[in-house]
């Protein structure tokens, strides 16, 4: 019996989501094509892995036994890789790190740099996605690294199988339309009546601002919707609303805007995670140590000051 591991990969979202389109949505596959490569699984196996019951399907006696394994088979890989790594006299290695746009331009610069004086052997390759999918990609072996925004106000809970290593802390700050504000620190409770460019409730960021607000006694009067901080920074400068800005949004910001401090700070922590044995890789461990320089070149606090 040969097993791919792909099939086993998308076994195990099965088994952890509670069926076929959960896992595909998580997968970014389709329904039909999860259910293709379950029933080549199927197939390899010998065995029926699903059953359908009602309008759902759940694993069978063979399914669930397989899903355990496919945990120590796909972990035994890593475990793998990483021993290879080990005894390699080299750190060549190609490694791809899940970003979202502020680290883009403000932390991946300086480490590529980093790592071309440091370590050249280490090809470092990154690709924007949001932490939900990020979980999943290191899950599943297609991201190596990922940051990821951890808010100690409004805390969510990570899922388990990956550790996090603490790169910074950052406050967000009031970002507003130049002439607006006078001078800071601003009370979060004193933008109740003010317009919001602010990214929706659909992402952690968003969650976060809207249950600091509500601390503050009020809920956000949002005018534009926008995800992305370079965007809402740049409707700021236009004098569409006012907004919330990270210490590595001030990246992003343009002209004609002002930028204050919160009375009560708003902090967050960056972290970087990966699967619990990439910590044993070499590369792994010289590209978390180039990010650490990084967010000391940025004068980033590893704590709140």
């Amino acid at each position: 019996m040969e097993l791919a591991l792909h099939r086993l990969r998308m076994l195990r979202e099965v088994a952890r989501r509670d069926g076929v389109s959960a896992a595909a949505r998580a997968l970014h596959y389709s329904p039909s094509g999860v259910s293709q490569q379950l029933a080549a699984l199927e197939d390899e196996v010998g065995a029926p892995l699903l059953e359908r019951v009602g309008r759902g399907v759940r694993l069978t006696d063979v399914g669930r036994v397989l899903a355990e394994h496919a945990e120590i088979i796909l972990d035994a890989e890593q475990q793998a890789q990483a021993a290879v790594e080990q005894v390699r006299d080299t750190l060549a290695a190609e490694l791809m790190v899940g970003v979202f746009s502020t680290v883009s331009a403000a932390i991946v610069p300086l480490v590529t740099n980093d790592l071309a004086e440091q370590h050249p052997e280490i090809r470092l390759t990154t690709r924007e996605t949001d932490p939900e999918d990020a979980v999943v990609d290191l899950r599943h072996g297609h991201l190596d690294l990922a940051f990821m925004i951890d808010y100690p106000d409004a805390t969510e809970p990570w899922p388990s199988g990956l550790r996090t290593v603490s790169v910074c802390v950052e406050d967000l700050h009031l970002a507003a339309p130049e002439g607006q504000f006078t001078d800071g620190p601003v009370r979060l409770a004193d933008l109740a009546d003010l317009d919001w460019v602010i990214s929706g409730p659909h992402t952690y960021y968003g969650r976060a601002v809207r249950s600091a607000c509500r601390r503050a006694g009020f809920d956000l009067r949002i005018t534009h919707q926008v995800d992305e901080q370079a965007t809402a920074l740049a409707m700021v400068a236009a004098g569409a609303g006012i907004t919330l800005m990270s210490d590595l949004g001030k990246v992003f910001c343009p002209d004609h805007v002002d930028v204050f401090p919160l009375t009560r700070p708003i902090r967050r922590r960056l972290v970087v995670a990966h699967h619990p044995e990439a910590a044993r890789r070499p590369a792994i461990r010289a590209v978390l140590d180039s990010i650490k320089r990084a967010a000391a070149t940025l004068d980033l606090p590893v704590r709140p000051r």
